[in-house]
């Protein structure tokens, strides 16, 4: 399971937690409450009824007097209310009135008048001066059936004269439980369904930025050249600026471990003929044969001053992340003025140099790497390419790229160099002279096409020889 189904996992289940709890509470509040305010209200009744009928009920006349008749016409009147969405038709208000012994004087429902009430709670309660009230059930196995009672002293000249009890059946408020119930379970999944909608865009912006962390890490794993991933969490951007400071250290030691052994290697040779030519000048010799040590030592040495000054370029291009001033580049006039400066070393290999460039081959870039990889490209057909040769240059649409394609006519690629083409210091040698070159220019040309978002690929032609093809972005692909 991956962080991201983890998170929101973790996250659900909390708001789901949160929210049963919220709605598990509100419920078990929501019918105390209503009922809390049901008897509030039937407190004011009881009261206001109580002051109502006290004369009828002094005088020993409630059944027939005033009181009863409005009773009785209470009980039949029609009513048209819409309590919020509840439509009220008929009256429900019980009523029973009874004298200071707890005997029933008067009931509304016309069935328990003359029966002694004064061991029910809310005439008890109410003939000893306390507050009367009591919930029963009509049917003691139907719980919907249970009857709030409220009553309230019937008070005349001060004393009490009897106790007149109000009551509303408990299952009228149920549809209003029951609506907001229903209310708080529809709200509550929609909570839900927010919170998951939430949960999943919180998920997938946390892991987004983790998931781009985890790209670069395994870019910088596989040698690509990236830069550090700019991100809007404190925490994850702090991680993400000590990795590339990590990656940095680790480059850095690893660089100079590999440069200093492969420039060691690549330096003992011309040092070691340096070292033979300079003891046998000591020698008495013919000045013939001294003036080729000599030709050898200054050859050496300006094998070694091109190994420096090619590594310095290479390592400077090494540690770059991204190029620095782009520009658009027509790569015909860039190519054709390359020839130009190479024209002193054609005409003395007599070779000859062709491009066939389209005036609509634009790349953006920096010329003056551009310039430095092309240059390579070119020496090293001239320095393959046989006498009285041509060297061809050409470029070609790849989808959203251009192939600028180099070929000569020479002895091609060995099969065993194939692989090993760029490799820093690696070098076949020259079929004139058997020499071999620093073997830094490839790298150098790698490393200017990979810092354009391009490759750099070279192979045998079918035809013979061999066909560098440099690929560059059309547009640079900012990173």
């Amino acid at each position: 399971m991956n962080l991201s189904v983890r998170i929101f996992l973790a996250y659900f289940a909390l708001v789901g937690i949160a929210v049963w709890f919220v709605m598990q509470s509100f419920n078990a509040e929501l019918v105390p409450g209503m009922r809390q305010s049901l008897e509030e209200v039937l407190v004011d009744t009881a009261n206001l009824l109580a002051e109502i009928v006290k004369e009828e009920v002094v005088q020993g006349s409630v059944n027939e007097g005033e009181f009863a008749t409005d009773m009785n016409a209470f009980s039949v009147r029609s009513i048209d209310a819409v309590i919020w969405f509840l439509k009220k038709r008929d009256p429900n208000l019980i009523v029973y009135i009874t004298d200071a012994a707890g005997t029933v004087l008067y009931d509304s429902r016309g069935r328990d008048t003359g029966k002694d009430y004064s061991s029910w709670n809310d005439v008890y309660l109410t003939l000893r001066g306390e507050y009367g009230a009591r919930t029963t059930r009509e049917d003691p196995n139907d719980e919907f059936s249970s009857i709030m009672y409220v009553a309230a002293p019937v008070i005349f000249d001060g004393r009490t004269v009897g106790v007149l009890t109000v009551g509303k059946p408990s299952i009228t408020v149920q549809p209003f439980v029951e609506a907001a119930a229903r209310n708080v379970r529809e709200k509550g999944i929609w909570l839900l369904l927010i919170s998951l909608l939430l949960g999943l865009f919180l998920a997938w912006w946390l892991t987004l930025s983790i998931r781009r962390l985890t790209r670069y890490a395994q870019a910088v794993q596989q040698g690509e050249r990236v830069q550090v991933p700019k991100l809007g969490e404190h925490e994850l951007a702090r991680l993400a600026g000590a990795m590339e400071g990590m990656r940095t250290e680790l480059e850095g030691k690893h660089y100079v471990e590999n440069y200093l052994h492969s420039l060691t290697h690549e330096l003992k040779s011309p040092l070691t003929a340096i070292q033979g030519a300079a003891e046998l000048l000591d020698e008495d010799m013919p000045r013939d044969r001294q003036q080729r040590f000599i030709d050898n030592i200054r050859n050496e040495t300006r094998r070694l001053r091109e190994v420096v000054d090619h590594l310095l370029n290479l390592a400077s291009l090494e540690k770059r992340r991204g190029l620095e001033q782009v520009e658009r580049i027509a790569l015909a006039p860039l190519v054709d003025s390359l020839c130009a400066d190479k024209s002193a070393i054609l005409e003395k290999n007599n070779l000859t140099m062709t491009a066939d460039i389209d005036v609509s081959c634009n790349v953006e870039g920096e010329r003056f790497l551009l310039q430095q990889a092309i240059s390579n490209l070119l020496d090293n057909a001239i320095a393959f390419s046989p006498q009285g040769a041509a060297i061809e240059i050409s470029a070609s649409r790849e989808q959203g790229s251009w192939s600028l394609g180099v070929r000569d006519h020479g002895p091609g690629i060995p099969g065993y160099a194939r692989e090993r083409l760029f490799e820093r210091f690696y070098s076949t040698p020259r079929p004139d002279s058997g020499r071999k070159s620093t073997g830094l220019g490839l790298s150098l040309v790698r490393e200017v096409a990979q810092l354009h978002g391009g490759d750099i690929d070279i192979e045998n032609h079918p035809g013979g020889g061999a066909l560098a093809r440099l690929v560059l972005p059309a547009r640079q692909l900012h990173r």
